[in-house]
């Protein structure tokens, strides 16, 4: 199973595209979709659906894993994510994908076994679960792809309980 982690923004969007296979998770690619920050709001909204889009078309995830938004102070950014994350899913239900989204808690509560945990230890548990030489740069793009190992081990566990309840 091929999965797409999405960590969503408006000026740099993280994306990371994973292998699943039994239990080894391989990175396919990885990196980042970035706006300049004095562009239209609806022009910078537009390079996000369309980037995401070629990349959609050129990997071909199975599944899509997006992070939930967490803002507790600044609500002019919240809504600028808010809207990127909207074209971010657009793009993905387009495509007849599904998608799982994932609080903070809960990818550092996969990643690290601790809800907690600090941006440092989420990167350096990418990077040996991935088996990469450094952590990805920028963080968006860690976290992406923390997302996406997120949602491997969630779907491996999805599927175990839905056979044993088959039974």
């Amino acid at each position: 199973m091929r999965i797409l982690g999405i960590d969503p923004g408006i000026a740099i969007v993280g994306f990371g595209f994973i292998e699943k296979q039994g239990s080894r998770l391989t990175p396919i690619q990885y990196g980042s979709i970035q706006t300049e920050a004095h562009t239209d709001p609806a022009q910078r909204l537009k390079a996000v659906y369309d980037s995401i889009r070629e990349l959609i078309d050129k990997y071909k995830p199975d599944e899509v894993a997006i992070e939930k938004l967490f803002f507790n102070r600044n609500v002019t950014t919240a809504f600028a994510v808010g809207q990127a994350r909207g074209v971010l899913i657009l793009a993905a239900v387009q495509n007849g994908l599904p998608v799982a989204e994932y609080t903070p808690l809960q990818v550092k509560q996969a990643i690290v076994g601790y809800g907690k945990a600090e941006k440092k230890q989420v990167q350096e548990m990418v990077r040996m679960f991935l088996k990469l030489q450094a952590a990805p740069k920028p963080d968006d793009v860690a976290d992406a792809l923390a997302v996406a190992i997120c949602h491997a081990h969630s779907s491996t566990l999805a599927h175990h309980i839905s056979e044993v309840t088959k039974r």
